[in-house]
């Protein structure tokens, strides 16, 4: 039986399990202790001190993250004259060292040290000063830059590049030259880095940021010779809205499509219907390869972040990846092929813009064998972020506008093309089509809720027809190495495996909006994110990527049949090793 405590916080009596961190007490009475580096199940380290707290009988302040409560009748206080002068002098040792370009940063506004500092009453001028250290930028990944300059050291990002099993980033050096750097120095372009970005979203300053490509694409929406076309990834719809203030798991597709078309977007697609086209490419090859005796499991390859993964650290398994580009690719393919060809408009004059959660979509744009045009299928890759700041920045009041549809002919979308922004997602798509076009026969339920859900590893058989399919989810490249190395030892008797790089899927992708500490250690982000792609798809008539006609016709009138040699020519890639430091 779990032993109980009677406490005291700020003189109010609160009863708490036996070893419950002051924090998490606190939290029981209405009182959030502030945080720099703390993030729960990630990151518990009491590094930043500014956590800290009395504990009546203790010596000395105590850290609030990591202090266990272990006796009965502890007292507890959060906010005396010595805990507020403790906290206001760490932000100042902070700001000491820190790059105080609040003005211009992209955190401006969003920032956990900005916010601090205004309730502490903390400005520019501090009364420490001392030698700076000065970084030059890391601009040398595709999808990302480090300013070590506004680093805090707080080591969230360290830590949530653990949390993948990545581990490419660690505390250099010592003392006032300690900082955020990968082993040997290296540029981070130079590791084995899969751009996933959840560093980005963990770091509470500006230390961290996607590259933004929003000026290059403005300059392309105001040139009159280009084409410039858009489509949104499932997941933003869910999240977009928290760039502008709406709740957590807000659905805000309409008011999308319409910012975009403000934006001055020539045409706006869905590339919920470039996922469809991946279902119905992805289930053939998985059909195929069982018929053939092909290469089994059959791995998913819709994020590019799991594909970098697999080049890096299992180049020999590269044979199981599904040879499907990504529902991004497919659907750039799709819009400098196929909607060029009916438009009438040479594929050079079309500028492929991609809104997406996700920065390794960054990376992938300019992958090698993703030009079926013989231009690039996506010219640029946007994060939701990215959106965010251009809407803002346009003057567009995103609030208040109106709910519009997106375009034809590349504007229809399925239930399943929403649900890929979830773990899960595209396995569920996949056998609602393998499941009828195996037994011909319609499913009365269209939902495999066993392949829902956040765990980071789910298994499951289904009957269909005559066959037991064997199926596996992983979400987290930490999660992913569990199942990789299950199949490279020979254990797994899988016959298809769905991989997502972040932890929950697309929905938790590094694009997405940046949440503070507080709200990412206490809302379940990712079940409000999801929660809201599965009620879009239960709203939807069609449910199935088979019955997009949308698809059909593109079949019908280009690439063929799914699987035909066109379609391979277009919507497939191919994937090459990569050794783990590539030092030039």
């Amino acid at each position: 039986m779990e032993k109980m405590l009677n406490i005291k916080i700020n003189g109010m009596d609160v009863t708490v399990p036996y070893g419950t961190k002051i924090i998490d007490a606190a939290r029981m009475v209405g009182i959030e202790i502030p945080t720099l580096c703390y993030l729960k199940d990630i990151n518990e380290i009491g590094a930043c001190r500014f956590c800290m707290v009395e504990v009546k009988g203790a010596r000395s302040l105590v850290t609030a993250c990591v202090f266990p409560i272990e006796r009965d009748g502890t007292e507890i206080f959060t906010n005396t004259e010595k805990v507020r002068a403790s906290r206001k002098t760490t932000l100042e040792l902070i700001l000491s060292t820190h790059k105080r370009q609040c003005l211009s940063c992209v955190r401006s506004g969003n920032c956990e040290l900005q916010k601090l500092c205004k309730e502490y009453g903390v400005d520019d001028e501090t009364r420490f000063e001392g030698e700076t250290p000065k970084y030059e930028l890391d601009t040398s990944a595709a999808h990302m830059v480090r300013d070590n300059d506004k680093c805090i050291l707080c080591r969230r990002c360290i830590a949530a590049c653990d949390n993948q099993g990545i581990s490419v980033i660690g505390a250099n050096a010592r003392g006032i030259d300690t900082h955020v750097s990968s082993a040997f120095e290296l540029k981070l372009g130079e590791t084995s880095c899969v751009s996933c970005g959840q560093c980005i979203v963990s770091c509470p300053t500006g230390a961290i940021y996607e590259k933004d490509d929003t000026a290059k694409v403005f300059a392309a929406i105001n040139d009159p010779a280009k084409h410039v076309v858009v489509q949104t990834a499932p997941s933003i719809r869910a999240t977009l809205g928290e760039c502008f203030g709406m709740p957590i798991g807000t659905l805000v597709t309409g008011k999308m499509v319409a910012a975009l078309r403000r934006l001055g977007f020539d045409k706006v697609f869905d590339t919920d219907f470039g996922a469809d086209l991946t279902i119905m490419e992805e289930a053939t090859e998985l059909l195929e390869r069982v018929k053939t005796g092909g290469t089994l499991p059959m791995i998913t390859s819709c994020s590019p972040g799991w594909v970098k993964y697999c080049e890096h650290y299992y180049p020999e398994q590269l044979g199981h990846l599904s040879t499907c580009k990504s529902p991004q690719q497919m659907q750039g393919a799709t819009i400098k092929t196929y909607y060029a060809q009916k438009m009438g408009i040479d594929p050079k004059d079309i500028v492929c813009v991609s809104i997406m959660p996700c920065t390794a979509k960054k990376f992938e744009c300019g992958r090698d064998d993703q030009n079926a045009a013989g231009v690039a299928d996506v010219d640029y890759a946007l994060t939701t972020r990215e959106l965010g700041r251009m809407i803002k920045t346009a003057g567009i009041n995103f609030n208040l506008l109106p709910d519009e549809q997106f375009d034809a002919p590349l504007g229809e979308g399925t239930g399943a093309g929403v649900i890929f922004g979830a773990t899960g997602g595209v396995m569920e798509a996949a056998l609602r089509t393998a499941a009828e076009v195996i037994t011909g026969k319609e499913l009365e339920k269209p939902e495999f809720h066993e392949v829902r859900g956040m765990a980071g590893v789910k298994e499951a058989t289904y009957k269909l027809g005559d066959m037991d399919v064997k199926v596996a989810v992983a979400s987290g490249t930490k999660n992913a190495k569990i199942i990789m190395d299950k199949i490279k030892d020979g254990t797994a008797d899988y016959h298809f495996v769905e991989i997502m790089c972040c932890p929950g899927g697309c929905i938790n992708g590094g694009g997405q909006p940046v949440q503070d500490a507080t709200t990412r250690n206490f809302t379940d982000l990712k079940a409000l994110r999801a929660a809201a792609l599965y009620a879009d798809d239960s709203s939807k008539v069609l449910r199935k990527s088979h019955l997009n006609p949308d698809v059909k016709e593109a079949y019908d009138n280009f690439f063929e049949k799914p699987g035909s040699h066109k379609a391979h020519e277009i919507l497939h890639t191919s994937y090459v090793a990569r050794p783990l430091f590539d030092v030039k």
